[in-house]
């Protein structure tokens, strides 16, 4: 199959990669655009493991204030250069990163990072509504089990699917900018404020 200037652009617009790998990642698909998408999903993957272990030492703060300023969050995108950290692409991520943590209220960036009394908190509540639905023992434990790896999805920022695209989550879209900008890319660190939220 011939592979077009408008397919390399639909392809592009829908991953934001570079023209070279669109047309590469056609070609090597026989120009089945949405495996080329996967092909370049798994590409920034590589990348974004192999970068995993580079310093951000570089970056930029981003702030999303809500229409009346009752709703604030601060976020810190880190980088290994200055060069990437001027990048609009780069910039423009962290807004959104920062809009998103503002709608979706993540408790913290990885799973590895939310608190333990909260992980107990909610598997009594889901131990007593088990038990409470009269399941058996044997299966409240295989219940409880999944009711917590989802709810660690639901909290954790990096797991959580994106506002403005459900279809990824927060390290899909991490991982496609490794690839893109070519270099570690970390959340550091995020506030929220809420006026009237403790």
């Amino acid at each position: 199959m011939a592979i077009t200037t408008k397919m390399v652009k639909d392809l592009r617009d829908k991953t934001q990669a570079g023209m070279m790998d669109c047309k590469k990642a056609l070609e090597s698909t026989g120009g089945d655009m949405e495996k080329a998408v996967d092909l370049l999903r798994q590409k920034g993957l590589a990348v974004a493991a192999k970068r995993a272990n580079r310093a951000t030492s570089e970056g930029v703060v981003a702030t999303y204030i809500h229409a009346g300023g009752k709703l604030g969050v601060m976020v810190e995108l880190g980088c290994e250069t200055d060069f990437v950290a001027k990048n609009d692409d780069f910039r423009e991520f962290a807004k959104d990163l920062a809009m998103h943590i503002a709608a979706a209220n993540p408790i913290s960036i990885s799973r590895d990072e939310v608190p333990a009394n909260v992980i107990a908190r909610e598997k009594d509540i889901f131990v007593q509504q088990a038990l409470d639905s009269g399941k058996p023992e044997a299966i409240v434990e295989k219940m409880v089990n999944g009711k917590i790896e989802k709810f660690l999805a639901e909290v954790a920022l990096l797991e959580q699917k994106f506002v403005k695209n459900p279809d990824l989550s927060i390290q899909d879209l991490l991982n496609e900018l490794v690839g893109k900008m070519g270099e570690n890319i970390s959340v550091k660190k995020f506030a929220r404020f809420q006026v009237g939220a403790e």
